[in-house]
């Protein structure tokens, strides 16, 4: 086929989190979006992945958080810094300061469900071969000779991105050095006596561990050296046998929930964005699973880049609006790859990083040190540049009680939202793009705030000249 179909706005490679994240978000807008995904059925293994605090409070704000929450296991929010077992500090300053612990099948069609919903199309067996783009949009390629016509293409169609590849985007950083097991599984042995064997085992090997998530289940992590190669999913017997290895016992281990393989590689894509292509999740960067970040930080890809493209096809969003979706999301990318290289470092064997991992635990033990790791790897202290102003300027502001509800309740339609306590202020010239909530009562150290669709305060203040300008930043010319 070499006819060109009728044209999208939005040409979504991958339908992943990120992919059917950012399409649900695109649709709130009413953009035109397909999403083209290269496998013919969605991903049968069964592993389980944590949504962090904030993929929580991103989900609660569009929705989504009760269906998601009823299909996941709540867990506490610690222990994920190199899996140094600490308590979840008492001041993360969230309603959802918990890890929610789900299969990622069930994520995927959860989010590609809410996308359908809202009105995407999810085309699969679709493979992107080639594209090429101009002035007014891209025409996609795909393996079966269809060609697509859009405004924009983004890729979320992970490490190996086919996207990232034909943009001719660098992708440095360093290859793979080490493989590791991990999987969840049940076990027979004494729960002290798998205690007392990990503590004496983990100071000699790393990365190694079972940690108990209750009823006789483990997560268990052991080194893969020797075990077949990343081409062939692991089996439990490649667990007992490593485990035998290492530790002299497989524990009793049973019952497995699902079981994967990874190695550490960890790189970062050049850039994020080349014309009317752009990269999001896996496509733009991939680091080891440490801290389980890797999925929540591409659904945050989305949920940054999803208002910011729509306004730019619907035609108000400044010229420079777009940019800052790189501005913004490829640092924080950066600090991710940092924190897992460091994590990487304190897993590795040898008497230096142990005694770098010891005087790191007793580190912990001060709530300063243990709340700004915790902080780092679940998001909830990122703070973006947004220029000068109070210390809420560019961080999320948490789920508060607002007149009639929850703040979090307000943001289900993707638009911004000027909280106002004065009863003064107005963002009227702005219909559609931004809501108004007026409401003296609301829980704020400052008069009034404008958040952005993603939950971030651009702006504190009482002036509404001062707020006129931000809004115009943020949300384009005011409507005549």
């Amino acid at each position: 086929m070499d006819s060109t179909t009728e044209p999208f706005d939005v040409v979504i490679a991958g339908c992943g989190p990120t992919g059917a994240t950012l399409a649900a978000e695109l649709r709130l807008h009413g953009v035109r979006v397909i999403v083209l995904e290269q496998d013919t059925e969605p991903a049968s293994s069964v592993r389980i992945v944590g949504l962090h605090i904030r993929s929580l409070e991103l989900m609660a704000m569009r929705g989504l958080l009760d269906r998601l929450r009823a299909h996941g296991r709540q867990r506490p929010a610690g222990g994920f810094f190199a899996a140094i077992p600490k308590p979840a500090p008492p001041d993360l300053d969230s309603a959802h300061a918990y890890l929610l612990g789900i299969p990622q099948p069930v994520v995927v069609r959860l989010l590609e469900e809410h996308a359908i919903d809202l009105g995407a199309e999810v085309r699969r067996g679709a493979a992107v071969v080639d594209f090429e783009q101009d002035d007014q949009g891209v025409t996609v390629e795909l393996a079966d000779g269809e060609r697509l016509r859009a405004r924009y293409l983004v890729g979320c169609d992970g490490g190996r991105s086919a996207v990232r590849k034909l943009s001719g985007v660098g992708f440095p950083g360093e290859p793979s050095r080490t493989e590791t097991l991990m999987g969840e599984m049940a076990a027979t042995a004494p729960p002290t006596e798998i205690a007392a064997k990990v503590a004496e085992v983990g100071e000699t090997h790393r990365p190694f561990w079972l940690r108990p998530f209750g009823e006789g289940v483990y997560s268990v992590v052991v080194p893969a050296a020797g075990v077949g190669d990343r081409a062939t999913p692991p089996t439990l017997d490649d667990f007992r046998q490593q485990l035998r290895a290492v530790a002299g016992t497989d524990f009793g281990v049973h019952s497995p929930r699902w079981l994967s393989r990874f190695g550490d590689a960890t790189r970062l894509a050049e850039r994020y964005r080349v014309g009317r292509v752009l990269l999001a999740g896996d496509a733009a960067h991939i680091h080891p699973p440490l801290g389980g970040q890797g999925l929540n930080l591409g659904v945050q890809d989305a949920f940054n880049l999803g208002w910011k493209l729509a306004g730019r096809i619907r035609g108000w969003a400044p010229a420079p609006l777009l940019d800052t979706y790189e501005a913004e999301r490829r640092p924080v990318a950066e600090a991710v790859l940092d924190n897992t290289r460091a994590q990487q470092e304190l897993t590795s064997r040898g008497p230096g990083p142990g005694a770098v991992r010891r005087l790191l635990t007793e580190l912990m033990d001060l709530g300063e040190v243990n709340r700004h790791l915790i902080g780092k790897i679940t998001a909830i202290d990122l703070r973006y540049d947004f220029g000068e102003g109070p210390d809420l300027l560019g961080r999320r502001l948490r789920d508060i009680d607002v007149a009639q509800g929850r703040l979090y309740d307000r943001l289900h339609r993707g638009r911004g939202l000027l909280l106002d306590r004065t009863g003064r202020l107005t963002a009227d010239g702005w219909a559609g793009r931004v809501d108004h909530l007026a409401d003296p009562a609301a829980a704020l150290d400052v008069p009034a705030i404008l958040l952005r669709p993603d939950g971030y305060v651009a702006w504190a203040g009482d002036d509404q000249r001062d707020l006129d300008g931000h809004l115009a930043r943020w949300f384009g010319s005011p409507l005549r």
